[in-house]
């Protein structure tokens, strides 16, 4: 026996979803997003340690931040019409809008992704790949070594549009890139 899709999961056209159709589900769950034209839902429990990590993350990028940069948390970036991933921060120069629901990659400099069971494939290989040819410039992705946070950094190669590994920090994370900072990984989850 099969169940039956509520209409609002059924693709308004035959050749699937868009990014701008997110704006106009407001059935779906929170944290819904959009790849190559599949909507992905979040559906596991979120864990202490995870939401933890990326609110005092997301804290630490907007204090350390210079001027004209503004770190978000759980926003989409529509990276083309069919995909809109919702990265955990994402730090950019836009402009703060109150009515915004993504961002365009060009006004984004950094996306950060904090990888948790369900969603560790994607954040450690089609999500790098899709932002990298999207030519966002940054990329982090934060991986729970027994309790403590392993921040992996990489940047972009614009010619190969792919990102190369620029260290692995462990206890603190300082960087000269995309701003200077200096955090202390320790501080970030109890």
């Amino acid at each position: 026996m099969t169940a039956e899709l509520p209409d609002w999961m059924i693709p308004p056209r035959p050749s699937g979803w868009e990014a701008d159709d997110l704006d106009h589900l407001p059935q779906a769950p929170r944290h819904t997003e959009l790849i190559d034209g599949a909507l992905i839902f979040m559906m596991s429990p979120q864990r202490s340690w995870h939401a933890r990590l990326v609110e005092n993350l997301t804290f630490a990028l907007r204090h350390g931040a210079p001027a004209g940069f503004e770190t978000e948390r759980e926003m989409t970036v529509r990276l083309d019409r069919k995909s809109r991933p919702e990265p955990d921060i994402l730090v950019s120069t836009a402009a703060y809008d109150p009515d915004r629901t993504w961002y365009a990659p060009e006004d984004v400099t950094l996306v950060v992704e904090v990888v948790s069971e369900e969603s560790a494939d994607r954040d450690r290989s089609l999500k790098p790949f899709k932002y990298a040819q999207a030519r966002i410039a940054h990329f982090w992705r934060v991986e729970d070594e027994a309790g403590a946070p392993a921040v992996h950094t990489y940047e972009l190669d614009g010619m190969t549009r792919t990102y190369v590994p620029t260290g692995i920090h462990r206890g603190r994370l300082k960087v000269s890139v995309p701003f200077p900072l200096d955090i202390d990984l320790d501080t970030l989850v109890p």
